[in-house]
């Protein structure tokens, strides 16, 4: 039933490590729910009740969360492979902590909680693997959480761009690359307006920090970045 996921879900952290013929027996047990969903409709409201790990077999979410003056704040865009909901599946209080919404057409696999935590006798040593990746995946978020709170605190528009483009260029190795998120998402997500974004990198590209094109992003002057977040 789930042969057709095996290729996408071996590439997942959540995996890593599990050899196919014992993948497709995990899932045969683990009995995950498969959903599909339409660009901008909401798969998980923040604040209902969690119902289950999703897993991106095709397509992109966005996590999000309303302020109480309404204003929306963009936390990420996930891609296929990727992980959600897993940082509360296994909290006493199960509630989604975000708005999850379709960043375009998906299918999404759900993992329920409970069986993860369990046991199989027929594939125990797979299951211990199972249950290290999710630990390692738990651990990696909190280092995010504190990234984005780094990206924050700094006290200017320039700081927080800053902050955010020297980060990219550490975890992708390069100065010139690509970012996931739109121009309005990457706002949402710095707690900037968009006009203000946009008007401080185009001062930025105008002093030779930065270039940029749409998503392509290329670092000119890494120490002025540096000196802005000091």
């Amino acid at each position: 039933m789930y042969r057709e996921w095996i290729d996408i879900l071996q590439t997942t952290p959540l995996f890593q490590g599990i050899a196919q013929e014992n993948l497709n027996t995990m899932l045969e047990c683990l009995k995950p729910r498969i959903k599909r969903y339409k660009y901008r409709e909401i798969v998980a409201l923040c604040g209902d009740p969690l119902f289950g790990i999703g897993i991106i077999a095709s397509g992109k979410v966005a996590l999000t969360k309303e302020t109480y003056s309404g204003n929306r704040i963009m936390l990420g865009i996930l891609n296929a492979g990727d992980i959600f909901g897993e940082t509360a599946a296994f909290s006493s209080d199960r509630i989604w902590p975000v708005t999850v919404i379709a960043n375009e057409d998906c299918q999404l696999l759900f993992l329920p909680p409970d069986k993860i935590q369990g046991n199989c006798s027929n594939i125990c040593q797979a299951h211990s693997i199972l249950i290290l990746n999710m630990l390692n995946i738990l651990s990696n978020k909190a280092l995010l959480l504190n990234k984005k709170i780094e990206h924050l605190s700094a006290k200017s528009i320039r700081g927080k761009i800053s902050s955010y483009l020297l980060e990219e260029s550490r975890h992708k190795r390069e100065t010139a690359f690509y970012i996931q998120m739109k121009r309005h998402e990457l706002a949402d997500y710095l707690g900037i307006p968009r006009p203000s974004l946009s008007r401080e990198m185009a001062v930025m590209k105008k002093e030779g920090i930065m270039d940029y094109t749409g998503s392509w992003i290329k670092i000119k002057d890494i120490l002025a970045l540096e000196r802005s977040i000091e």
